[in-house]
């Protein structure tokens, strides 16, 4: 059975500032960097392998997973699908909002000019499906959105469970693949 773990990035400013980052490309704050490089070593001493480290686009996770990368000799890939949701108006807005606690509900809006949860979900889980045929084991780097689909994937969750579910910065999970 192969694994696939999940790694969420390092500290942006815009976590620190309880923001929405969604998909705008904000960076790895030094304590973000500094997570990502203890990451990696803890990988390396639990002995977690995998045979390819898959990354969004967004410098916070291409960055935390090159750290991680670096330290481990895991080669790492970008893959384009694992960029975070657009949360449209809400990008940049308060992440406890009531607005936006509400509207992260509604799994068929697009925020204005955003992405939906069910568009997030069906890119997410064709990649998920392609991972669980292909058989090695994989490490993904990427979003707290992205974290909470991955999870909807393996597990079962309300939609509150969902709309409420989270990681902490460089958290990483463990999840077996099964072939569809």
């Amino acid at each position: 059975m192969s694994r696939l773990y999940f790694v969420r990035h390092g500290e942006t400013l815009w976590n620190v500032e309880n923001k929405i980052c969604g998909a705008t490309d904000i960076a790895l704050t030094e304590k973000g960097h500094a997570q990502a490089v203890e990451t990696g070593r803890k990988i390396l001493e639990e002995g977690i392998r995998a045979d390819l480290i898959l990354y969004s686009p967004l410098q916070r996770a291409r960055d935390t997973a090159l750290h991680i990368a670096e330290i481990t000799g895991m080669p790492a890939k970008e893959e384009p699908r694992l960029i975070e949701q657009n949360f449209g108006i809400f990008e940049s807005t308060p992440r406890d909002g009531a607005e936006f606690l509400q509207a992260k509900k509604q799994f068929i809006s697009t925020y204005k000019g955003g992405e939906s949860m069910l568009r997030l979900a069906q890119r997410i889980y064709n990649l998920l499906d392609e991972l669980a045929e292909d058989g090695r084991d994989f490490m993904i780097v990427a979003h707290n959105g992205i974290a909470r689909v991955v999870n909807s994937y393996f597990c079962e969750m309300t939609n509150d469970e969902y709309a409420a579910f989270g990681i902490k910065n460089c958290e990483v999970r463990e999840y077996e693949l099964k072939q569809c």
